[in-house]
């Protein structure tokens, strides 16, 4: 059973969003605090985390942050009211892998996380990736440059996946979006450079070339085979 953490002061939203996650088969905690958040997630790591980023004690964006940090491979999707884009963007920076804004429909978020849970599955018959120095473990799940693993967060992962799996080749901006998050994705893609800018900086921070993703303005991206 998928273990969610939903972490809202709102007391009508949280117990709707208990309520609704509990009735489609999650087993669902809530935090009404950022600080009871990262308690709890000590005692063992949830599957998914709905974050709020209003909460009383803690700036939700600094939360995000620290449970990225302790929780490197949980789904984290961000709950906002804040609409500005740049806001939406720091949040994903800080280790969000997508976000909502409210008021969202429920039916919209469960959607959003069945295709976020689906895209975390592996077919069967597919094992290993390798590019060069790069080696994708993709039934766990787990990165290597060389005998050094990378540290990924979940929508990194799926978009090294994407882009290596096509090395060589263009993949478009929408084959991306519709590949790793979802052909329904109604937010920024700027949340795609963000993962890009990520992706480089941990390839280089392992010895591997960051322009390994070369970008072709005006259509996406391409993994290159040779640099």
């Amino acid at each position: 059973m998928t273990r969610v953490l939903v972490v809202e002061d709102d007391p009508v939203i949280g117990s709707e969003l208990v309520e609704a996650l509990a009735g489609n088969g999650y087993q669902v905690t809530l935090s009404r605090t950022g600080g009871d958040a990262l308690d709890k997630v000590r005692d063992g790591a949830p599957d998914l985390v709905l974050l709020d980023l209003g909460l009383p004690d803690v700036d939700g964006v600094a939360v995000c942050r620290r449970l990225r940090v302790a929780l490197p491979s949980t789904l984290i999707v961000v709950l906002t009211a804040r609409t500005q884009e740049f806001e939406v963007v720091v949040a994903l920076d800080a280790g969000a892998d997508d976000y909502l804004t409210k008021p969202f429909r429920l039916t919209e978020l469960l959607a959003r996380l069945r295709a976020h849970l689906r895209r975390q599955a592996t077919p069967q018959g597919e094992r290993t990736l390798s590019v060069g120095l790069l080696r994708l473990d993709l039934p766990a799940r787990r990165a290597y440059v060389g005998d050094a693993e990378l540290i990924l967060r979940p929508k990194e992962f799926d978009l090294l996946a994407a882009l290596a799996s096509r090395a060589g080749e263009v993949v478009t901006r929408e084959q991306l979006m519709d590949d790793v998050w979802d052909a329904n994705w109604f937010g920024p893609t700027k949340t795609l450079d963000v993962h890009v800018f990520a992706l480089r900086r941990k390839l280089s921070e392992h010895g591997e070339d960051p322009q390994r993703i070369t970008t072709l303005r005006g259509r996406g991206y391409r993994y290159e085979i040779d640099v």
